[in-house]
């Protein structure tokens, strides 16, 4: 493989949850291909990766009530767009929402948003990084009686 041909795109995302009745709930979205994963998108220039990460959170769920809590992993693929090779590295964090409703950003190909408890969602998540992402977030959740410090958008 020649590098120099490889295209390098960073993304931010998050693997957003919600604790209900002291059980944490993860927030999945399905794709236009019908693949279930997290939101996730692009780091515009002069934009931080945790900034990135609770923009597409907000654009892609119609969350807005979201306190960054803290990384939580960074992945990385490869995949063809129009031809060229292109080298994905995204950023994932972990997201607390206070609120439940959600509003797929139907014209990014989000075809719907579902909150899951943990092996439910581990079963229904496409991609095998992504289960891997998922079960460190589940691990990095803080206890329901104390809320860690993080940034609230």
């Amino acid at each position: 493989m020649v590098r120099s041909r490889v295209k390098q795109e960073t993304s931010a995302g998050g693997v957003v949850y919600r604790v209900v009745d002291g059980a944490p709930q993860f927030l999945l979205i399905r794709d236009a291909y019908h693949n279930w994963g997290f939101p996730k998108g692009h780091v515009e220039s002069n934009e931080g990766i945790e900034l990135a990460a609770l923009r597409e959170v907000e654009e892609e769920t119609g969350l807005h009530t979201l306190t960054l809590r803290g990384p939580i992993d960074t992945i990385d693929w490869y995949f063809r767009f129009r031809g060229r090779l292109v080298h994905k590295v995204c950023h994932f964090f972990l997201i607390e929402s206070a609120t439940a409703a959600t509003s797929p950003q139907r014209e990014e190909g989000i075809t719907a948003c579902k909150w899951l408890a943990l092996d439910d969602a581990l079963t229904r998540v496409s991609y095998e990084n992504a289960r891997g992402v998922l079960t460190r977030a589940a691990e990095l959740v803080p206890p329901s009686t104390g809320h860690a410090a993080g940034a609230t958008r």
